[in-house]
């Protein structure tokens, strides 16, 4: 308060008071810290809950074991682990003073970059997915295996980290040589890596995501226009034929949202990162972007739950309780 002594209120606003180099704590009203806080941690609760109950959903039935979910499923687990671990040192970072430690900070800044590369990754996978599922429709079941999807799911999270040590290889081994006093987890990358880093783990990968899913689009469009057409002269076998299509447009279309809200949310935090190879920015606007990133984690399980019918019946179950009696991982789910 404005009554305690000067030497007092120095002590509050310095991170570490003992210590001469120690950072200043970023001073807010403490309503307004309050507020941010209970929302962030709102968030953060969210995000872990809802992507562990679509984890436990897709491991847990058997009927969901198929290719396409366990993309989703490898999706869930980066989401998970963005509302596991990144989130809470978010909220930690928002005191403005960093108290865990160089290791600490090196870790916390080589997962968010790992964790972010393989959702970026899991979303190339999903695009390639549906493109052949509705483009090739007639050998996506021998193109598309539950081993390769494996395999592929496999590589993009050793691809995703050894891009993130690239990358941060001179920081991480040396994670105190960017600080200006203690208390302080900055890293600094250099313009040439930033620029290489933006296009590997960004422009490329959207391009590859956007390109095939125009594609999508068109097919999907002009199936469903034939389908119209054809729908009077219908046997029991073409029928069969048409309601595959007709799901596999369906999952087409819940992961193109999918795809297009995590353009919304990642975007403006590549456009600060090209921004920032420039000049110096704004620690909140950086927050900012860096939440919005991290909130696409917590509206993917939401998506599902929308579009998905079988989530939502797999959270009634998991809710009731049903999922512990015997043989309940045989369920007829879909």
């Amino acid at each position: 308060s404005s009554f305690t002594s000067s030497n007092d209120h120095e002590e509050t606003e310095l991170c570490f008071p003992q210590l001469n180099m120690s950072c200043w704590k970023a001073m807010r009203p403490q309503s307004e810290a309050m507020l941010v806080y209970v929302l962030l941690s709102f968030v953060t609760i969210i995000t872990v809950v809802l992507n562990l109950l679509v984890i436990i959903c897709i491991s847990h039935f058997r009927q969901l074991h198929t290719t396409t979910n366990l993309l989703v499923l490898s999706l869930a687990v980066a989401d998970f682990l963005v509302g596991f671990l990144q989130m809470p040192v978010e909220i930690l970072l928002y005191k403005g003073c960093w108290t865990l430690g160089d290791f600490i900070c090196a870790v916390n800044f080589f997962l968010g970059s790992h964790i972010i590369n393989a959702s970026v990754g899991n979303m190339v996978l999903i695009a390639i997915d549906r493109y052949i599922a509705i483009c090739d429709p007639m050998f996506y079941s021998t193109r598309v295996t539950l081993k390769r999807v494996k395999l592929c799911i496999f590589l993009c999270w050793i691809l995703a980290a050894v891009q993130s040590i690239w990358t941060l290889r001179d920081f991480l081994m040396q994670p105190d040589r960017y600080n200006s006093c203690y208390g302080e987890c900055v890293v600094i990358v250099n313009y040439v890596e930033g620029a290489f880093d933006l296009v590997i783990s960004f422009f490329a990968p959207i391009t590859v995501i956007i390109v095939l899913y125009i594609r999508v689009f068109v097919v999907a469009v002009s199936q469903a226009r034939a389908m119209r057409s054809h729908i009077t002269a219908v046997t029991v076998q073409r029928s069969e034929a048409v309601k595959v299509q007709k799901s596999e447009i369906k999952a087409a279309r819940t992961l193109g949202v999918v795809i297009v809200v995590f353009l919304l949310c990642s975007s403006p935090y590549y456009c600060l990162t090209v921004a920032g190879e420039n000049n110096s920015i704004a620690a909140s606007s950086a927050a900012i972007q860096i939440w919005l990133l991290y909130c696409n984690s917590s509206l993917n399980p939401i998506i599902y739950a929308f579009f998905y019918p079988w989530f939502r019946k797999c959270i009634k179950h998991i809710v009731t309780l049903q999922i512990l009696q015997p043989h309940s991982s045989d369920t007829n789910i879909l």
